[in-house]
């Protein structure tokens, strides 16, 4: 489980600090806040615990700056500069962080100081998954081969999501949580996911229809069926996910956020970023006394300009709330109107 990340002088960050919900955490805030920064950053964490690479590494494959520069990431400033990401997580009991520290002149990711836990945090492995904003299970057939041979400008955690899509059903039966989530989702898309030679299709009564003529909210709710019936999210992985808004019709967000919610009770510990009032609000009616949430809300502080955080465990109690500012002005500007004035 993620306990806490520190940012300090990291790429929108001044200085950061944010405590987690083991459950749902919820990131909200206008753009250029840094909600995908920090999502990045805790699945570059959590994917060297399983992985071969290094966190700088990770992160730098991540973020993918220009020329793979990783001291690009430090906040920019007019003079030499440096700054760090920490990420603290708890397993077994046994509290651990690690730390990257980057100068604005640190070139490659070798050159970049890891410390702090690294030993501790690949000999306790665990599953996470990025979901990006843009869809990649239409474009999956070749492109694990084109990214793993091109210098290709994606970021990894696109690649990423496709390796964890691909990964096949685990073995024995698949328990009663699973099963019912997995029948949830069926009911949703109506019908199952497969893949043949690298394309996936949507099984049904009509026959098999691929990914490339699927309306992208069903995809999206494809790859949950792909990633829960697979085994990558079980109780004690991490689940990131950026914008799940996006291309989706707002008739789908009830059913993704009932699952992401259930995921939340069987043990997944889920990170969202969203601009979208309708998820926020099917979050709000979902969730019960006994779920862990917590809405965090990433604004410019005025006087300094720098990016804070406050959270609440209550959606009523958000604040403050770009996205229910926009709505309720959305709302005045459309009695104004109806009351004979004139929106500007």
């Amino acid at each position: 489980m993620l306990k806490k990340i520190k940012l300090e002088s990291f790429t929108a960050f001044d200085k950061l600090e944010i405590d987690f919900s083991s459950g749902i955490n919820i990131f909200i805030g206008e753009n250029g806040t840094g909600k995908t920064h920090i999502l990045k950053s805790l699945y570059s964490a959590c994917d060297i615990s399983k992985s071969k690479k290094g966190f700088a590494e990770k992160i730098n494959d991540v973020f993918f700056p220009a020329n793979k520069q990783i001291g690009r990431l430090t906040r920019r400033t007019q003079t030499s500069n440096s700054g760090f990401v920490e990420v603290k997580r708890l397993s077994n009991g046994q509290e651990m962080a690690i730390r990257l520290s980057i100068t604005n002149h640190t070139l490659t990711a070798d050159k970049a100081k890891v410390t702090g836990a690294t030993k501790q945090w690949s000999e306790n492995p665990f599953e996470s998954v990025f979901i990006p904003v843009k869809d990649m299970m239409a474009n999956a057939p070749g492109f694990r081969s084109l990214y793993s041979t091109r210098n290709i400008h994606f970021e990894e955690v696109y690649a990423d999501i496709i390796d964890r899509a691909f990964l096949p059903a685990l073995k024995g039966p698949t328990d009663k949580v699973r099963s019912r989530l997995l029948e949830m989702l069926q009911e949703s898309i109506d019908g199952k996911i497969i893949s043949k030679k690298e394309e996936f299709f949507l099984k049904n009564k009509q026959g098999e229809l691929e990914f490339t003529l699927l309306a992208e909210g069903y995809r999206k709710l494809g790859l949950l069926w792909l990633l829960i019936q697979n085994g990558t999210l079980l109780s004690g992985s991490a689940l990131f996910w950026d914008e799940p808004e996006a291309n989706l019709n707002p008739t789908l967000m009830k059913s993704v956020v009932n699952i992401l919610v259930e995921l939340q009770r069987m043990g997944v510990q889920i990170f969202i970023a969203t601009h979208d009032y309708v998820l926020l609000k099917e979050f709000d009616l979902a969730v019960t006394d006994n779920d862990k949430i917590i809405y965090h809300s990433l604004y410019r502080d005025k006087k300094s300009n720098n990016v804070v955080n406050s959270h609440s465990t209550s959606f009523q109690d958000i604040s403050p709330n770009a996205i229910d500012d926009a709505f309720g002005s959305l709302i005045d500007r459309q009695v104004f109107k109806d009351m004979g004035g004139k929106v500007i």
